[in-house]
C-alpha cells in the first residue's frame, strides 16, 4: 500500500495492527511515485506500507484501509507468499485475527 504522507501511513498501520487485521505493518518513507491519474502525469513523493497478514483476511483490510485512507483510489496489493521463515509465519498466524484457523 502507499499513502500520502508518513502520518497517514502511521495511523492505518496501526488500525491494522489493534484491530487484529495485520499482525505488522512496515512504513517506509520517501518513495517517489510517478503515474498518471485523471489524465495527467504526477510526480509525488508517497510513504509505502507493508501489512502481514493472512489471506483469508485480505478483503476486510482491503475494506479497511479503504474507509481510513485519504485517497479515492488507494494502492493495495496482495502480493502471495509461496515460503517463508515458518517460525515468522506462524506468528502471523497468531497475531492475526483469532476467528482464524
Amino acid at each position: 500500500m502507499t499513502a500520502g504522507s508518513r502520518d497517514e501511513a502511521e495511523s492505518i498501520g496501526r488500525e491494522l495492527v489493534v484491530s487484529k487485521l495485520a499482525a505488522c505493518v512496515n512504513v517506509i518513507d520517501n518513495m517517489n511515485s510517478i503515474y498518471f491519474w485523471e489524465g495527467k502525469i504526477q510526480n509525488d513523493s508517497e510513504t509505502v506500507l507493508i501489512a502481514k497478514t493472512v489471506d483469508s483476511l485480505v478483503p476486510e483490510l482491503i475494506e479497511r484501509v479503504k474507509s481510513l485512507h485519504s485517497y479515492d483510489c488507494p494502492c493495495i496489493l496482495s502480493l502471495p507468499v509461496s515460503d517463508g521463515n515458518p517460525d515468522f509465519l506462524d506468528w502471523i498466524a497468531d497475531e492475526v485475527n483469532p476467528s482464524v484457523d
